[in-house]
């Protein structure tokens, strides 16, 4: 399997660096390797302090510059495609495929859909973020500044995801706004869930077709939380089917629960709507759905 090209990590020490010992502090910040593994490395002068090379017990200090050449190594298989809906001189919108990761993280850097965009458009850096396993729309926009203030405004984007939920609901349209906060994990510590000491969050779900044991919706959100279709489709009691993570009542499940980047389940965002922030026209952005998110009764949709 062929390995990418490795990366250089580089960060400023803040406050919580003051006084720890080197090898101890990046064995915390990246635990994916061993306080062994690192002294290695920082032996082999992979790893810099303000450019100049440094001891494993070497004490830290707020302000200094770290720096960490990560060697090419082999990453998660992931599908490395990707397609253009919209192009602008301002603004990109793709659709990534499920499986995908949108940045880098948990050992994926060139198999990510913000490195396949940035090698035919480099100035392109995405606006929002889906999950690896949740497919459809990503807004990239073409200059910072249009970034900074489409990321300002994203409460005022309206939001259209597609999925697929276990159980049947009592009604073809119903709200959930459980607020969304840190809930105990028992691997990760804590996880995004239901928690009536997290931020107000708002989904409205509309069943378009019901199925076996299941049915397919639209949910539209007004605020943009972490995993908030998963969480919020669980705390109205009925799960994404195929969830790994989340329960009914929007917790991680009792027994043997997984982590947030596992998949399994069915999750789109079919649309997005805003007014294009330098000509003020209303744009409406869609990504038809894969096959198992369309409805079976009607046309494709």
């Amino acid at each position: 399997m062929a390995l990418n090209r490795g990366y250089t990590y580089v960060a400023q020490l803040g406050p919580e660096a003051a006084g720890r010992v080197l090898a101890s502090f990046l064995a915390a910040r990246w635990p994916h390797s061993t306080r062994e593994t690192w002294e290695e490395r920082i032996a082999a002068g992979a790893v810099l302090l303000d450019g100049a090379a440094a001891e494993a017990a070497t004490s830290l200090r707020p302000g200094q510059t770290l720096t960490w050449s990560r060697p090419p190594w082999v990453e998660p298989e992931a599908p490395t495609s990707f397609a253009v809906l919209h192009r602008d001189p301002d603004l990109l919108a793709v659709a990534k495929p499920a499986g995908l990761p949108t940045l880098p993280g948990a050992g994926f850097l060139e198999h990510t859909l913000l490195s396949l965009v940035q090698a035919h458009d480099p100035q392109a850096v995405p606006v929002h973020r889906l999950g690896r396993f949740t497919s459809g729309l990503v807004l990239f926009a073409r200059t910072p500044s249009l970034r900074t203030h489409l990321s300002r405004g994203w409460s005022n984007v309206e939001k259209r995801y597609r999925a697929l939920a276990t159980g049947s609901p009592a009604k073809d349209t119903f709200l959930v706004d459980a607020p969304i906060g840190p809930v105990p994990h028992p691997r990760l510590g804590t996880v995004h869930g239901a928690s009536s000491t997290g931020r107000a969050s708002r989904s409205e779900a509309t069943v378009l077709e019901r199925r076996d044991g299941a049915f397919l919706c639209d949910v539209r959100i007004g605020t943009g939380r972490p995993h908030q279709i998963r969480i919020h489709l669980a705390a109205a009691g009925h799960p994404l089917v195929g969830d790994p993570l989340y329960a009914e009542g929007g917790v991680p499940m009792a027994d043997r629960p997984g982590v947030p980047g596992d998949g399994g389940y069915l999750l789109h965002a079919a649309e997005l709507r805003f007014l294009h922030p330098r000509t003020g026209e209303l744009l409406s952005l869609l990504c038809a759905p894969p096959a198992p998110l369309r409805i079976r009764t009607g046309t494709v949709s």
